[in-house]
């Protein structure tokens, strides 16, 4: 049997390895004992306890006091028995009788260590609440102690006894990771489980982007300059916005470092992962303009009632501030926290053009009337009823069906499957509008009046007619030497009336020169024409 000093002595070290004090180290014992007594006696035991930490000793004293009849053995004793132990007892006294701790039982001892296990996890799961309830956000390191069914568990540098897990949905797809290797990842949140709290951590999430500059930059630490929203698609592409309190220091600059040495430490750690960073505005129109970089931005409106943003670009930068499947413009709406609706130059004319305020542009009539199966002629009376039968009810239920959904129908014969077929390919013919050259010829006639809704610089325009002229006057191996270039050139920006106006320019440019070609020799030669002297 352990000797108090013994049991003293096992509580100093687990209040070493627990990391709890003096004070907490009593509190513990004493509740030990008392659930030691409690086993023994009953659970109305009434005790005192007293532990000198310095001499080793510990002295048990249990309390009951006398009465005639007993109605509870735990806490009470008969005037018979006490008189034994003092003939001078009387009714209403307490007796006080010490328990040696070697007479402690081996299911008091028992009792006594469940509670001062309890005890000791109950402390530990209050602690992690209060060191992390406060760290949701901020970055953690420590060691991947298991790798199980993709999840990461972490011993942490900080706090070794915290459950910490990196689920699979919160990890990089491109990283990989193995078991004693160094983390670091932001926490996410916390979540209470039967066995205590659990830190979720993340290296997937635009926290982590945020918390690794917060490592980075000096001045996001100092408060000069701070991380206003994050977006990001993990493995491809993350964009930050960030502000500066400061206008002598540009924010951008400072989270980029000198030759990029900050941002390029992020990527490092991303794993090559692409970071925009770019100037927060509290005027919506210009931090769409800035969210959608690279992409060059002509025209933004923005509707703070339906919350939505309409950008026009180039028809050359269309695609750049779309992105990959849809990602630049994707991110810039998580970004600025406002739906983005893309146009080009040639849709926003075609839409109506711009106006000094904003209007929402109105839906796309439906091209396909909201008819009855029932009303559509030629249509055997069988085959609407097995349609019905199936749920659909009318036209437009049926317009996108294939030949496989439409043999998956029960009831559908090969008849009714080619007379359904045949119709829905005829309809869907006639609903495809076919290129016409009268397209063009509408809008030349509203040119006017859409020419100022393209946003052409006048350089450019200038250019684009120089260049013209140029092809109609200049030699056919010159002519031939500058299709390269023009070539090259990716989706130049273009729509149907600038094509127009610069058509019919050409034409005038093309006739004049060939009404000022006439008189002169027509033999080839490698100098060039004189130019015609102006009026």
């Amino acid at each position: 049997m352990a000797t108090p000093a013994d049991v003293l002595s096992a509580l100093r070290e687990l209040a070493n390895a627990k990391q709890l004090d003096g004070g907490e180290l009593v509190d513990l014992l004493q509740d030990g004992i008392q659930a030691a007594l409690q086993r023994r006696y009953g659970p109305t035991v009434n005790a005192e306890i007293e532990i000198d930490e310095i001499k080793g000793i510990i002295k048990v004293t249990v309390l009951r006091r006398v009465i005639e009849e007993v109605e509870d053995p735990a806490s009470q004793i008969s005037l018979e028995e006490a008189r034994w132990e003092d003939p001078d007892f009387q009714v209403g006294e307490v007796l006080e009788e010490e328990v040696p701790f070697e007479d402690f039982g081996r299911s008091a001892v028992q009792a006594a260590k469940q509670r001062i296990i309890q005890r000791v996890r109950e402390g530990e799961r209050s602690r992690i609440r209060e060191e992390f309830s406060g760290q949701v956000g901020e970055l953690l390191s420590g060691e991947i102690q298991q790798i199980d069914r993709g999840k990461l568990v972490i011993m942490l540098n900080q706090f070794r006894e915290a459950e910490a897990i990196v689920p699979y949905r919160e990890q990089n797809r491109r990283e990989h990771f193995h078991q004693g290797d160094t983390i670091r990842a932001v926490l996410k949140r916390l979540e209470e489980t039967p066995r205590g709290p659990r830190l979720i951590l993340s290296r997937a999430d635009a926290a982590f982007v945020s918390a690794l500059f917060y490592l980075e930059v000096p001045e996001i630490q100092q408060g000069i300059v701070d991380v206003r929203s994050a977006a990001r698609e993990v493995g491809a592409r993350t964009k930050i916005a960030v502000a500066s309190k400061d206008d002598s220091v540009d924010p951008v600059g400072a989270c980029v470092g000198l030759k990029g040495s900050r941002v390029q430490a992020v990527v490092n750690e991303l794993g090559g992962e692409r970071i925009d960073i770019v100037p927060w505005s509290p005027d919506p129109e210009r931090f769409a303009r800035m969210a959608l970089a690279p992409a060059r931005v002509s025209r933004v409106f923005f509707d703070s009632e339906a919350g939505a943003i309409q950008a026009v670009v180039d028809e050359d930068q269309l695609s750049l501030a779309i992105g990959k499947h849809g990602q630049n413009v994707r991110l810039a709406s998580e970004l600025t926290g406002w739906k983005i609706d893309l146009f080009s130059s040639r849709e926003w004319v075609d839409r109506g053009g711009e106006g000094p305020v904003f209007a929402p542009l109105e839906p796309a009539e439906d091209l396909v009337a909201d008819v009855e199966l029932s009303e559509l002629k030629g249509f055997p009376p069988e085959l609407v009823q097995t349609l019905q039968t199936a749920g659909f009810q009318s036209l437009r239920d049926i317009l996108d069906l294939e030949r496989a959904d439409v043999l998956a129908i029960d009831g559908m014969s090969d008849e009714h499957v080619d007379i359904l077929m045949g119709f829905l390919s005829e309809v869907t013919e006639e609903n495809v509008p076919a290129p016409e050259d009268g397209i063009g010829a509408d809008a030349a006639v509203e040119a006017p009046a859409e020419d100022a809704a393209v946003e052409t610089p006048a350089e450019d325009a200038a250019v684009e007619t120089a260049a013209d002229d140029a092809a109609a006057a200049a030699p056919a191996d010159n002519a031939a030497e500058a299709e390269p270039a023009e070539m090259d050139a990716p989706n130049p920006p273009a729509d149907d009336v600038v094509d127009e106006v610069e058509s019919e320019a050409a034409g005038e440019a093309e006739a004049t020169a060939e009404d000022d070609a006439a008189p002169e020799t027509t033999e080839e030669s490698d100098t060039e024409p004189e130019p015609t002297p102006a009026a």
